[in-house]
């Protein structure tokens, strides 16, 4: 994978007129979004060297908009749209994460073709909401996920003991694994152990709670034949890993780290046996340099070898 240059780093990926003809079609013909998804040509989730690599985009609808210091980073749909068909470009990105609107924008646009479309399903505990604990379904559920022909699902789980809300989460958690596994349509979950601290929801990243969180939600379900894992990379990674079975992406989280510090830690866990990629959002699309190409490059790289 070569570097890319200045040129291919500082170009905007999307021309003005098809952004033109995105919101026309939207307000004139919606049916296009659907032809769009259904004409799409798709690859299997596993092909190759068996890793993924996926970049994501999931954020806004759960009102996290911002990056670092910045609490209206991804504010603009249109950047937001333009760095991710720019990481979607670079060899050795297989697909992306998103809600509805976020997939159907990109489907329009055409950048999903021969990629991973991973649909998200409950956006609904908003950052920093009284409810967020309550984190309902209010994105995809499976059948729409069939229906729209993407090739994975992902949903979060946060578990706080002390909060009766999260009870609702996992028997909806449940629910959606083994409807998910009945379809036959890999499903990631994402769990964390949370707590409220000073009105906030913030989650343990000690090694022995995502240990727990693990072991909890291997359990979630009627089948797990279909399930993923999508973990922070924590302190002794290797005993997470002795944690599952099952298959693992490892997510990327809002940093402060330097990029440096960040790509070693993705790096040495992405060795260990069990873990087969990354998922990964604003740590690329957000670079602290603001240098997306570069990012994913170097992202790739680690996934897929340079």
């Amino acid at each position: 994978m070569s570097v890319p240059d200045a040129t291919e780093r500082s170009r905007a990926p999307i021309a003005d007129d098809a952004l033109a003809r995105l919101r026309r079609l939207r307000h004139s013909e919606p049916d296009a979004i659907g032809s769009a998804l259904r004409a799409r040509s798709r690859r299997p989730l596993v092909r190759g060297d068996g890793r993924l690599f996926i970049v994501a985009a999931d954020h806004p609808a759960r009102g996290a908009l911002g990056v670092r210091k910045n609490p209206l980073a991804m504010a603009s749909r249109y950047d937001l749209l333009q760095r991710l068909a720019l990481a979607l470009e670079q060899p050795g990105v297989d697909g992306v994460l998103g809600t509805p609107d976020i997939v159907d924008d990109l489907a329009l646009l055409g950048v999903l073709e021969d990629k991973i479309a991973v649909g998200s399903m409950n956006r609904g505990g908003l950052r920093g909401a009284v409810f967020e604990m309550d984190d309902r379904y209010t994105g995809y559920d499976v059948d729409s996920l069939v229906a729209s022909r993407l090739d994975a699902a992902k949903l979060l789980m946060r578990i706080n003991l002390r909060d009766p809300a999260t009870a609702r989460t996992l028997e909806q958690t449940a629910h959606a694994v083994t409807a998910s596994a009945a379809a036959t349509l890999p499903i990631m979950l994402e769990p964390f152990m949370t707590e409220w601290a000073d009105g906030r929801v913030v989650n343990d990243l000690s090694t022995d709670a995502v240990i727990t969180s693990v072991a909890i939600a291997s359990g979630l379900g009627a089948s797990s034949a279909y399930t993923w894992l999508k973990l922070p990379v924590v302190a002794e990674m290797e005993r997470v890993m002795q944690a599952t079975t099952l298959p693992t992406l490892l997510l990327g989280g809002d940093s402060d780290a330097g990029p440096d510090e960040t790509y070693a830690s993705w790096q040495a866990a992405l060795g260990l046996p069990g873990v087969h990629g990354l998922v990964v959002g604003r740590t690329l699309l957000y670079p602290q340099d603001d240098d997306v190409a570069r990012a994913v490059h170097i992202a790739a790289s680690l996934v897929h070898g340079s």
